[in-house]
C-alpha cells in the first residue's frame, strides 16, 4: 500500500486524506459506489475505534476490501468424477490460452493427467500456443483444422480424456466480444455439448478478464454467465498495474468466487486468488 503509506506521511486524517483515498481506489478501478460504501465504513471506523495511526488506517482499509469477498475457499482443483472439465471463456486478448498453460503445468506437476483441448478454432495461432504448453507441460492436446467446429474439439477431447484416464480437460474457446449475440449463442452450444459428452455440465466454466479491463468487466460478466452459466473468475494482468479494483464490483454484483489470478509470464505466476494479499496490493 505504497500510495497509501505516502497519504499517510503527512500525518493527520482529514477530508483531504479522504479525497486522495478517493481518488487512489477510483483509479484502480473500483466502482464509485463499492469506494463510497469503503471510505464511510472507515470514517465510520476512525469516528468510533479513535484510529489516530496511519496503520490503524491501513488496516481497516484493507479489511473493508477483503470482507468483500465473502466467498467460500473453494479451490480451483476442486474434482469431480474424472475426467473434470474446465472451460475457459472470455473476449479477444486477455490470456485463456496462457492460463490454461499455466494451470496444465501446475496439475501435472501434482501428478495429474490433463488433456488441453483447443477450441479456438478461429485462430491458428491459438492452437500453436496450446500446441507448445502441451509440450512444455506434458499434457496431451485434441485439437482439430483452423476453422472447424469447436464444440466437436471438446467432445473429442471429453471422450480421448475418458480413454486415457486422465484427471482434467481444460478447453480454450475462441475470445468472443461479449456484444455479438451470434458468437455467444455459439457458446451456449460448446457448453451444451460439453454437458452430453460429460453427462453434466462443465466442472467449472471460468471467466478470464483482464485486470486493465475497468468497469466494462461487470457487462462482460453478466453476458458470459447469461450465455455459459459461469462459475468461477480468473484475473490475469495483475502484474505491473494498480488496476483490479473492478473485480470487486464483479464480485459484489455477481458472488461468483474468484478463483486465479495472473502476476507475471511464468508458469507459477498463475495462483490463487487471496482476498488479503489483493486488498493489500491493489494501492501497490
Amino acid at each position: 500500500m505504497q500510495k497509501v503509506d505516502r497519504m499517510l506521511g503527512r500525518g493527520v486524517i482529514d477530508e483531504e486524506l479522504y479525497e486522495e483515498l478517493e481518488e487512489a481506489l477510483l483509479q484502480a478501478d473500483t466502482n464509485i459506489q463499492t469506494t463510497h460504501e469503503i471510505l464511510e465504513e472507515l470514517r465510520k471506523a476512525v469516528r468510533e475505534e479513535k484510529i489516530t495511526s496511519a496503520e490503524g488506517i491501513k488496516a481497516r482499509l484493507q479489511e473493508s476490501i477483503r470482507s468483500r469477498f465473502s466467498q467460500p475457499g473453494e479451490s480451483i482443483l476442486f474434482r469431480n468424477f474424472p475426467p473434470c472439465v474446465y472451460l475457459f471463456v472470455g473476449v479477444n486478448g486477455v490470456g485463456k490460452t496462457t492460463s490454461i498453460g499455466k494451470l496444465a503445468t501446475r496439475l501435472t506437476k501434482e501428478g495429474r493427467k490433463v488433456v488441453l483441448a483447443a477450441g479456438d478454432t478461429f485462430r491458428a495461432a491459438a492452437i500453436e500456443q496450446l500446441e507448445i504448453w502441451a509440450e512444455r507441460s506434458g499434457s496431451m492436446i485434441v485439437k482439430a483444422q483452423p476453422g472447424g467446429d469447436p464444440a466437436a474439439v471438446l467432445f473429442d477431447a471429453i471422450n480421448a480424456a475418458k480413454a486415457r484416464g486422465a484427471d482434467f480437460v481444460l478447453a480454450d474457446t475462441a475470445g468472443r466480444q461479449h456484444t455479438k449475440g451470434n458468437l455467444m449463442a455459439e457458446l451456449a452450444k460448446v457448453a451444451k455439448v460439453v454437458e452430453k459428452a460429460l453427462g453434466r455440465p462443465a466442472d467449472e466454466v471460468l471467466l478470464v478478464l483482464d485486470a486493465n479491463t475497468g468497469q466494462n468487466a461487470i457487462r462482460q460478466a453478466e453476458e458470459f454467465t447469461n450465455a455459459a452459466g459461469v462459475t468461477g473468475l480468473v484475473l490475469t494482468k495483475l502484474d505491473g498495474t494498480a488496476r483490479g479494483g473492478a473485480l470487486i464490483g464483479v464480485y459484489e454484483r455477481f458472488h461468483v468466487p474468484i478463483k486465479l489470478i495472473g502476476v507475471g509470464e511464468k508458469a507459477e505466476d498463475l495462483r490463487d486468488f487471496d482476498a488479503d494479499a489483493f486488498a493489500r496490493g491493489l494501492f501497490e
